[in-house]
């Protein structure tokens, strides 16, 4: 059985094949990436290094030939540029005779409400037209994603948010990729959707957690969404971003990361990391990297 993950060298997919090659051997793994050298790392490990192009349908053929079982990680990129890119890698994988497909989603995908939702909801009807049986894990919301506003607070900064009392159901990247893992190299997927997520937490919950981590009190800072953009806006956030920004918080705000469910017990015998312990080891990390020599050429 040969299995395959797309976006193999980005921050979820090197957590995705390192969680895979404690469980399957090297030579029944291959990659897709768009730049083959930025893996071969992975290649002089025993993995199979192949070069596949969302844009270039006609390298997805060549990579996705031979495979079975396919993890297609979604890209990134605007909403229209992720479906056209999501939807020629479904297709060359029907054309390629691959036998189960897994791809990370979105929280509830096929109803939400938040501007993400269409990349997903696109995505997972693409693949459920192909008859190919699949796995659709939606990924909740990552603890990484809120690494500026734990620096801002290490900083003395406070937690800014206009997400209101919405709640998020945060985990660790590491949680999403053992669970993709379980779900690429493990059986009985087919033809399954897992809601993955961390314990739902306000922001007021997660500043809370956050200042118990650090041992100090952390301030709130509700505001509306103009204020929420040109804030990020003075933090150095570029322009383009802001709307995505902003967008996430009204998702938020309005309850579309409210999902909460077992599938993390399900696929990986246990919950999500607790929220202090990976706080924990994201400011860990930051204190990490602030405390190493700055590199050049």
């Amino acid at each position: 059985m040969k299995m395959l993950v797309t976006g193999a060298t980005g921050k979820l997919g090197t957590k995705i094949v390192e969680a895979l090659l404690k469980s399957v051997p090297a030579s029944q793994l291959a990659v897709s990436v768009r730049n083959p050298d930025k893996a071969e790392r992975l290649r002089a490990r025993g993995v199979d290094v192949r070069h596949g192009d969302f844009d270039r349908p006609e390298t997805l053929d060549a990579a996705f030939a031979g495979i079975d079982r396919l993890l297609i990680i979604s890209a990134d990129g605007d909403n229209d540029t992720r479906i056209r890119q999501h939807g020629n890698a479904v297709a060359a994988a029907a054309r390629a005779g691959v036998r189960f497909i897994a791809y990370t989603s979105l929280a509830d995908a096929g109803e939400s409400s938040i501007f993400l939702a269409p990349v997903h909801r696109a995505t997972e009807e693409a693949i459920a037209k192909t008859g190919i049986p699949y796995s659709f894990l939606r990924n909740n919301w990552y603890l990484e994603n809120e690494l500026g506003g734990i620096q801002g607070v290490i900083a003395g900064a406070p937690w800014v948010t206009s997400a209101g009392s919405g709640k998020v159901g945060w985990a660790l990247q590491q949680d999403y990729a053992e669970a993709a893992a379980a779900v690429l190299a493990g059986v009985g997927h087919e033809n399954t959707i897992y809601e993955l997520s961390g314990k739902l937490l306000t922001q007021e919950q997660l500043a809370s957690a956050l200042g118990d981590v650090l041992g100090k009190e952390v301030p709130v800072r509700q505001v509306d969404d103009d204020a929420y953009a040109d804030i990020m806006k003075g933090a150095g956030v570029p322009e383009f971003v802001l709307p995505i920004l902003v967008g996430i918080q009204q998702g938020i705000r309005e309850g579309a990361l409210e999902i909460e469910s077992g599938d993390f017990d399900k696929l990986l015998g246990r919950p999500a990391v607790p929220i202090r312990e990976a706080l924990a080891r994201l400011a860990g990390e930051i204190a990490s990297a602030g405390s190493r020599p700055a590199s050049g050429h």
